[in-house]
């Protein structure tokens, strides 16, 4: 009889933790992120040669505070990118004698941020002469896919926090890109639709971007790409061309519900919880035993009866809340918190309005 009382004691105890899934235990966690990571953009200043001591210098754009390594085909090594400005992650590799770089190696990224892991793959050779290929013939016209419309979403300063939005519009289906002068790496531009593409690039503190600045747009369908220049200012009101600013912002905080995380927080358990279960353990263990055996299981049964009481003192006070995930139109995330359920499912169609939701027909 008494062993019994003693194994469902415990029981009790390991079944107060029973209730919390995995994702709630992750939640809990300082690791973990309710918010998908992301890589806006990933580029290289590619070498000459694959000579030993030549330096291949990485920068990646991507969700801040994460970690950040580069692994190439043919390296006897990685490399970690350090972060030099919040979301902008540099790094470089320098070439070793045992190495087998090829100009068809690639180099991957990984950026980690709490328990989630998000990939790209640089889209150009590691080996060759940059400017030379930037320059070089684009393929036929009947091979190369198209690009309608390369415009941008331009600010009224070039200063550091302003956005500079750029969109095209062309052949679906591609992968497209963009490069800024006075700005070091490359922007990605996703396909928010077919044949559209679209990505934003804050400017940072480094950056020496003019208004005249040249702007080049890269879409790239299988192995033939097509380039289009920016022909208007990157100030707003400035350009050669009407600006289109407001119409751009028009749907700036439209999207898509992703995903809705439920997220359980335990609360801290206080010293009341912790002396009733001590109180009750106790006298549970007294049950057990004679003489010397029933101090030892008092002692026992008050120590897993604090840890129990604690338990349950904290299951009592647990939190809840919930956090919608939205992907915007133009590629970015946000995460809207909600203290009860939100009425909102998985694949609806929302826009952000003083931080809240409101469901666009």
């Amino acid at each position: 009889m008494h062993n019994k009382i003693v194994i469902g004691f415990f029981a009790l105890a390991a079944f107060l933790l029973l209730p919390f899934s995995a994702s709630q235990v992750y939640a809990q966690q300082p690791g973990y992120s309710a918010t998908a990571p992301r890589i806006d953009g990933f580029d290289v200043e590619p070498v000459a040669q694959p000579a030993a001591g030549n330096e291949l210098a990485f920068t990646l754009y991507g969700s801040p505070g994460a970690a950040v390594a580069v692994q190439i085909d043919g390296a006897s090594g990685g490399v970690a990118l350090v972060e030099t400005e919040a979301g902008v992650y540099e790094g470089t590799y320098t070439i070793r004698k045992r190495d087998k770089i090829t100009a068809a190696s690639k180099a991957t990224a990984n950026l980690r941020l709490g328990n989630r892991v998000v990939s790209a793959i640089v889209d150009e050779p590691l080996i060759g002469n940059l400017s030379a290929r930037r320059h070089a013939p684009m393929a036929r016209a009947s091979d190369a896919p198209r690009i309608d419309r390369f415009d941008v979403d331009a600010p009224t300063r070039l200063v550091a926090g302003e956005d500079l939005t750029l969109t095209l519009s062309g052949s679906p289906g591609g992968t497209a890109s963009a490069r800024i002068a006075g700005v070091k790496g490359k922007l990605v531009l996703n396909e928010i639709r077919a044949g559209a593409y679209e990505g934003s690039y804050t400017i940072k503190n480094r950056d020496r971007i003019a208004a005249d600045a040249v702007v080049t747009g890269n879409l790239r369908v299988g192995e033939h790409e097509t380039e289009a220049v920016l022909g208007k200012s990157l100030l707003s009101g400035s350009g050669n061309q009407p600006n289109n600013r407001h119409v751009a912002r028009a749907c700036a905080d439209c999207g898509v519900v992703e995903a809705i995380h439920v997220v359980e927080v335990k609360g801290e358990g206080t010293y009341l919880g912790k002396i009733a279960g001590g109180v009750a353990g106790a006298l549970l263990g007294s049950q057990i035993g004679a003489g010397r055996g029933t101090t030892v299981a008092e002692v026992a049964g008050a120590a897993g009866g604090v840890y129990a009481g604690n338990e349950i003192e904290k299951r009592m006070k647990t939190a809840k809340h919930y956090e919608v995930v939205v992907r915007l139109e133009n590629g970015g995330e946000r995460t809207i918190s909600y203290a009860a359920q939100p009425s909102i499912a998985v694949g609806t169609r929302v826009r952000i309005e003083n931080g809240s939701l409101v469901v666009v027909q």
